[in-house]
């Protein structure tokens, strides 16, 4: 049941809605009474910095199993073979992080680091060069392979580290008011085992927060691909990434990654094995070793180093993770700028709401009605987000549209506000001055609202 409520706003979406900044309208608000439920039944009523950790509802037996074990090799820490702890040995011989709780703590999203020699708190820079492998993926770098690793084991060398500088830019808004945006410039060193290849290109990439994953895996590739017709009407260029799935040999639908390069959360789980802690898989039994390297001299952890059921589990931890309530969503304000979030068309890429379909193992993720903000389609988003690096299908201006729910509650579990793909926006006002490509007109249109329509837009997005 919807309920509607009249307020009298002040609007100065001058160019969007035909009115002068000092226009006064009435603008129905639509209360959807179950708005708050942002992950069906599958959400999460906490805003504690436990928020993004609690488990969805309605799991068997077997699955209330696998989550609580795959939760706990989610967070604990990997050790270097051989040791006495068999069964989390095998870290490296390369690695940016011993735990997958250390990029995503609580469950949380990463961020760039604070200082100058701070280790990263779950940005990593992927390497990608010119030409593609036969399932698609991008050549990555000849020596150093698709990442870069600031950690090794004992008696190996980093393949290299990196500093981060900012260029400060200056975006105005109508009524006067400037922000100052920090365009980050990454500045490798300490390369252990030679040079960058010249063709190499540095793509940074920060770890998001958990919740939600299995919903976004258990909508039915038809929705998606439907959004992707409904935003060509609307002169939005969203399209699906097509990737190789390893387990079936076939190429699928993009879902997870800044770019959808992986097509389920299991090989999403088995990637971020091997590539952030160099732990081997049944999906990637080959270790990350530069030339001049032989991993096979380097005790392992065994073949492969997580075994396939407890890689199973992490898969089904991470897809089970409930996604927290919507907060003061009835609030007038939060009402206002949620109108001003569909008249500026941020809901043509960041779509509400959608239905997850009936066929996923996991049976209570199957017909939820989820309200996820997001198309899971790549836009271009123009040259000032452009990594110039492609991911199968994805450009180097493209990206994947990033779910907005829990957004939020990030502040409060992970103490920072940092957004975007690689950080760089300390703040979701930030975010949305970044925007370009498809989304320049909206970016525009958030930049002629006057002080109080870009507060309560501001309200509506902190709520989801």
């Amino acid at each position: 049941m919807k309920k509607i409520l009249k307020i009298f706003l002040t609007l100065s979406l001058t160019t969007v809605l035909g009115c002068s900044n000092t226009d006064e309208i009435y603008v129905d608000l639509q209360v959807d009474e179950k708005e708050q439920y942002s992950g069906g039944d599958f959400t999460a009523f906490n805003t504690s910095e436990e928020a993004f950790g609690f488990a969805g509802t309605n799991l068997t037996n077997s699955e209330q199993i696998d989550f609580g074990v795959g939760n706990s090799f989610f967070r604990q820490s990997w050790v270097s073979a051989p040791a006495s702890t068999t069964a989390r040995d095998g870290l490296g011989p390369f690695f940016n992080s011993v735990s997958c709780a250390n990029c995503h703590f609580k469950d949380g999203r990463g961020r760039p680091p604070a200082f100058d020699g701070e280790k990263s708190r779950g940005l990593l820079l992927r390497l990608t060069t010119e030409g593609n492998y036969p399932d698609g993926s991008d050549y990555v770098d000849p020596i150093y392979g698709g990442q870069l690793h600031d950690s090794a084991i004992l008696g190996h060398s980093i393949k290299g580290s990196y500093t981060v500088s900012y260029q400060t830019i200056i975006e105005k808004f109508d009524d006067g008011t400037t922000v100052e945006l920090q365009k980050p410039s990454y500045h490798i060193r300490d390369l252990g085992y030679g040079s960058l290849g010249t063709s190499t290109k540095i793509s940074p990439r920060i770890a998001p927060q958990m919740t939600g994953l299995g919903l976004l895996e258990a909508i039915d590739e038809s929705t998606i691909l439907a959004f992707a017709i409904d935003n060509n009407k609307n002169e939005i260029s969203g399209r699906p990434n097509y990737v190789y799935d390893i387990l079936t040999k076939s190429t699928k639908i993009g879902r997870f990654g800044w770019k959808s390069n992986q097509p389920n959360v299991r090989q999403q789980v088995a990637a971020a094995f091997s590539g952030d802690m160099g732990i081997t898989s049944y999906l990637f039994p080959n270790e990350n070793c530069p030339p001049g390297v032989n991993c096979d001299e380097i005790p392992n952890g065994g073949t492969p180093e997580i075994t396939n059921i407890n890689l199973d589990r992490v898969a089904v931890y991470s897809s089970t993770l409930a996604v927290p309530a919507r907060r003061n969503h009835k609030d007038q304000n939060v009402l206002a700028g949620k109108k001003t979030f569909e008249t500026l068309q941020c809901a043509s890429c960041h779509i509400p709401k959608m239905k997850t379909g009936n066929t996923h193992p996991i049976v209570s993720l199957r017909n939820q009605t989820i309200r996820p903000y997001t198309d899971l389609l790549l836009h271009d988003m123009g040259p000032g987000l452009a990594d110039n690096a492609k991911d199968f299908k994805a450009s180097g201006n493209e990206w994947r549209t990033q779910p907005l729910w829990g957004i939020g509650l990030i502040q409060t579990v992970n103490k920072h506000t940092n957004l975007l793909h690689d950080g760089r926006a300390r703040n979701i006002e930030e975010a949305i001055l970044w925007h370009g490509g498809e989304a320049q007109k909206s970016k525009d249109g958030y930049k002629k609202l006057s002080a109080q329509n870009r507060k309560d837009l501001l309200a509506f997005i902190n709520s989801l």
